[in-house]
Protein backbone atom coordinates (compact mmCIF):
# COMPACT_ATOMS: atom_id res chain seq x y z
CA UNK A 1 0.00 0.00 0.00
CA UNK A 2 1.78 3.32 -1.24
CA UNK A 3 1.85 5.75 1.23
CA UNK A 4 0.07 9.11 0.27
CA UNK A 5 0.12 12.65 1.74
CA UNK A 6 -2.54 14.02 4.10
CA UNK A 7 -3.78 16.30 1.35
CA UNK A 8 -4.59 12.89 -0.68
CA UNK A 9 -6.99 12.03 1.77
CA UNK A 10 -8.62 15.38 2.97
CA UNK A 11 -9.20 16.58 -1.50
CA UNK A 12 -10.70 12.72 -1.46
CA UNK A 13 -14.55 14.08 -0.75
CA UNK A 14 -16.24 17.41 -1.20
CA UNK A 15 -17.52 17.11 2.34
CA UNK A 16 -13.58 16.38 3.26
CA UNK A 17 -12.48 19.08 1.04
CA UNK A 18 -14.89 21.38 2.58
CA UNK A 19 -14.07 20.47 6.50
CA UNK A 20 -10.47 21.04 5.76
CA UNK A 21 -11.15 24.18 4.26
CA UNK A 22 -13.31 25.50 7.22
CA UNK A 23 -10.46 24.21 9.36
CA UNK A 24 -7.79 26.17 7.58
CA UNK A 25 -9.84 29.15 7.10
CA UNK A 26 -10.52 29.02 11.48
CA UNK A 27 -6.68 28.41 12.12
CA UNK A 28 -5.82 31.65 9.87
CA UNK A 29 -8.33 33.21 12.09
CA UNK A 30 -6.79 32.07 15.39
CA UNK A 31 -3.58 33.45 14.11
CA UNK A 32 -4.69 37.06 13.46
CA UNK A 33 -6.36 36.90 16.61
CA UNK A 34 -3.20 35.99 18.48
CA UNK A 35 -1.38 39.03 16.62
CA UNK A 36 -3.83 41.83 17.96
CA UNK A 37 -5.59 40.30 20.91
CA UNK A 38 -3.05 41.01 24.26
CA UNK A 39 -1.79 38.15 25.01
CA UNK A 40 -2.94 37.17 28.49
CA UNK A 41 -6.72 37.45 26.78
CA UNK A 42 -5.20 34.76 23.77
CA UNK A 43 -4.50 32.47 26.26
CA UNK A 44 -8.23 31.82 27.47
CA UNK A 45 -10.13 32.24 24.78
CA UNK A 46 -10.04 31.12 20.95
CA UNK A 47 -11.91 31.54 17.39
CA UNK A 48 -14.52 29.12 17.04
CA UNK A 49 -15.91 29.46 13.43
CA UNK A 50 -16.96 32.95 10.72
CA UNK A 51 -20.29 32.14 9.85
CA UNK A 52 -22.11 35.29 7.40
CA UNK A 53 -19.63 38.03 8.49
CA UNK A 54 -19.65 36.91 12.08
CA UNK A 55 -16.58 36.33 14.02
CA UNK A 56 -17.51 33.46 16.92
CA UNK A 57 -15.10 33.99 19.67
CA UNK A 58 -15.26 31.18 22.62
CA UNK A 59 -14.08 32.53 26.32
CA UNK A 60 -13.15 30.19 29.31
CA UNK A 61 -14.99 32.28 31.43
CA UNK A 62 -17.49 34.86 31.94
CA UNK A 63 -14.67 37.58 32.56
CA UNK A 64 -12.89 37.31 29.72
CA UNK A 65 -15.93 37.16 27.97
CA UNK A 66 -16.70 41.12 28.96
CA UNK A 67 -13.19 41.87 28.33
CA UNK A 68 -13.64 39.99 24.75
CA UNK A 69 -16.69 42.50 23.95
CA UNK A 70 -14.83 45.89 25.02
CA UNK A 71 -12.25 44.81 22.76
CA UNK A 72 -15.18 43.87 19.62
CA UNK A 73 -14.36 47.38 17.95
CA UNK A 74 -10.72 47.42 18.27
CA UNK A 75 -10.88 44.08 16.63
CA UNK A 76 -12.97 44.35 14.29
CA UNK A 77 -11.25 47.52 12.56
CA UNK A 78 -7.71 44.83 13.00
CA UNK A 79 -9.11 42.26 10.82
CA UNK A 80 -10.84 44.81 8.34
CA UNK A 81 -6.98 45.64 8.42
CA UNK A 82 -5.91 42.56 7.52
CA UNK A 83 -8.81 41.87 4.61
CA UNK A 84 -11.05 40.27 6.47
CA UNK A 85 -14.68 40.75 5.64
CA UNK A 86 -16.21 40.35 9.36
CA UNK A 87 -18.90 42.21 10.39
CA UNK A 88 -19.82 41.63 14.09
CA UNK A 89 -17.74 39.54 16.63
CA UNK A 90 -20.24 37.16 18.78
CA UNK A 91 -18.44 35.91 21.83
CA UNK A 92 -19.47 32.34 23.72
CA UNK A 93 -18.54 31.37 26.90
CA UNK A 94 -17.17 27.68 26.89
CA UNK A 95 -15.82 26.39 30.36
CA UNK A 96 -12.62 23.97 29.99
CA UNK A 97 -12.99 20.62 32.14
CA UNK A 98 -10.11 20.50 33.74
CA UNK A 99 -8.43 17.91 35.80
CA UNK A 100 -8.13 18.57 39.20
CA UNK A 101 -4.72 18.96 39.74
CA UNK A 102 -3.68 18.89 43.10
CA UNK A 103 -1.93 22.44 44.13
CA UNK A 104 1.79 22.08 44.44
CA UNK A 105 3.39 22.67 47.58
CA UNK A 106 6.87 24.13 47.38
CA UNK A 107 9.36 23.71 50.21
CA UNK A 108 9.85 26.40 52.36
CA UNK A 109 13.56 27.75 51.47
CA UNK A 110 16.03 27.84 54.41
CA UNK A 111 18.24 30.58 55.11
CA UNK A 112 22.02 29.74 55.19
CA UNK A 113 23.66 29.82 58.76
CA UNK A 114 25.36 33.07 57.83
CA UNK A 115 22.26 34.41 57.63
CA UNK A 116 20.99 33.56 60.30
CA UNK A 117 23.95 34.33 62.12
CA UNK A 118 23.61 38.33 60.84
CA UNK A 119 19.78 38.48 61.82
CA UNK A 120 20.48 37.10 65.08
CA UNK A 121 23.21 39.75 65.28
CA UNK A 122 20.40 42.60 63.88
CA UNK A 123 17.83 41.81 66.66
CA UNK A 124 20.32 41.69 69.48
CA UNK A 125 21.34 45.33 68.29
CA UNK A 126 17.56 46.42 68.25
CA UNK A 127 15.58 47.58 71.29
CA UNK A 128 12.72 45.37 72.73
CA UNK A 129 10.16 45.89 69.37
CA UNK A 130 8.23 44.14 67.96
CA UNK A 131 10.51 43.48 65.09
CA UNK A 132 13.01 42.55 67.13
CA UNK A 133 10.75 39.84 68.65
CA UNK A 134 9.65 38.61 65.16
CA UNK A 135 13.63 38.57 63.94
CA UNK A 136 14.26 36.65 67.34
CA UNK A 137 11.44 34.10 66.40
CA UNK A 138 12.48 33.92 62.92
CA UNK A 139 16.11 32.99 63.87
CA UNK A 140 15.36 29.97 66.58
CA UNK A 141 12.49 28.99 64.02
CA UNK A 142 15.14 28.46 61.20
CA UNK A 143 17.71 27.39 63.47
CA UNK A 144 15.07 24.40 64.64
CA UNK A 145 14.74 23.29 60.81
CA UNK A 146 19.00 23.65 60.62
Amino acid sequence: MPAHRIDFYLNSSSSLRRLADQARRIAELQRVFLKIAPRLLTQACCVKQLRAGTLVLLAENAAIAAKLKQLAPRLLTAYEKQGYNITSIRVEVQVRESAQQPVATRAPKRLSIETIDNLDRLAASLEDSPLKQALTNMVAHQRGKN
